[in-house]
């Protein structure tokens, strides 16, 4: 009893000390009791947490044994000798951790934490694509649900995706399915791009005499996509000096604005090792409040207007009742986790 309520002390003196300009004490003590809980039952279940960036402060600071983009929690999970991963990300997420570790429990704390962006794209709207352009390269966003990466040639993240698009050289690719980032990875890398465009009778297909040497999809991400130019103006008008991150997946119109565009890990590399009198990041809410913490002697913006209702749905009382209930168990069929397993281990050898 005395360990435990150690623990809980050592808990909400490591949460209050980071989150005190974040939260309110009375909850930084409610969710240091929870999670003391939640690391006591992951030790007795052999389970490893995984905390993606955009996960809230309390949760994000408290009880994830490895915290990052989402790719790369899948990765580290597959590493470990745990017999259950619990992933505090979205569904599409916890699914490339199953793709990786087929043979290990893999839970989501919330069954509602879906994705806008890997529903605005299905499999068969991949097939239909490949009998429009046959023979032509896919390229998948990992932002995408298993039986998508299943029909893809290679899949990327934000942070590789023009070396994964440069590494097919002259040759046309589609590119799947965010229309934002590949309109910004086709300016980074010359291409030209059009969009099918997908209606009740099918797929409409671009003007043939068009010149282009990229071939993308209208999905975007219900958060990236509302930044807005003007943000960066007013932003700029009651603070010149401020050094503004845009993630590729805003448009290509707030990208060109901003000072640096680059993946979620990329932007906090980026805050680490430079030094500028502000900073502000044009992302998910809670990913600006975890670098706020970790990064105390910044000063950073806040523009939080646009938090991700998909990552809002896991808190740490869904984590503790994963562990508790071993729920909601997250399965990919075998036939399209070795066809989406090849894809993302075409991209992993490409770096």
């Amino acid at each position: 009893m005395h360990a435990d309520v150690d623990e809980k002390e050592l808990l909400f003196e490591q949460l209050y000390k980071k989150l005190r300009n974040v939260i309110p004490v009375a909850e930084i003590r409610h969710k240091a009791k929870l999670a003391a809980e939640i690391n006591r039952l992951k030790q007795a279940r052999n389970a490893v947490i995984l905390g993606h960036n955009y996960m809230e402060p309390a949760l994000y600071h408290s009880v994830p044994d490895f915290r990052g983009d989402s790719l790369e929690l899948s990765r580290r999970a597959a590493q470990t000798d745990k017999d259950i991963i619990i992933f505090c990300g979205v569904r599409f997420m916890a699914e490339t951790a199953k793709i990786l570790s087929p043979q290990k429990t893999v839970l989501i704390p919330s069954s509602k934490a879906g994705c806008s962006l890997a529903e605005s794209i299905t499999a068969e709207d991949v097939r239909q694509l490949k009998k429009m352009y046959p023979g032509v390269p896919v390229i998948t966003y990992v932002n995408t649900y298993a039986d998508v990466k299943a029909e893809c040639d290679i899949c990327c993240t934000s942070g590789n995706a023009a070396a994964v698009v440069r590494s097919f050289k002259d040759e046309t690719v589609i590119f799947l399915p965010d229309q934002y980032l590949a309109s910004n990875v086709a300016r980074e890398t010359g291409k030209h791009i059009v969009f099918p465009v997908k209606s009740a009778a099918g797929l409409i297909k671009p003007d043939p005499n068009l010149d282009y040497a990229m071939i993308g999809w209208q999905g975007r991400c219900e958060v990236h996509e509302k930044f807005t130019v003007e943000d960066i103006v007013n932003i700029r008008a009651q603070f010149p000096d401020v050094v503004i991150l845009a993630h590729p997946e805003c448009s290509p119109e707030v990208v060109a604005a901003a000072d640096y565009s680059g993946s979620t890990s990329a932007m906090i590399r980026y805050v680490q090792e430079t030094k500028a009198p502000h900073y502000l990041l044009l992302t998910e809410c809670s990913m600006g409040d975890n670098i706020a913490a970790e990064n105390p002697e910044k000063e950073m913006l806040r523009l939080c207007s646009v938090r991700c209702p998909h990552m809002n749905e896991i808190t740490l009382e869904d984590t503790l009742a994963a562990l508790q209930k071993t729920q909601y168990i997250v399965t990919v069929p075998e036939e399209i986790r070795v066809r989406a397993l090849r894809a993302v281990q075409r991209m992993l050898e490409i770096g």
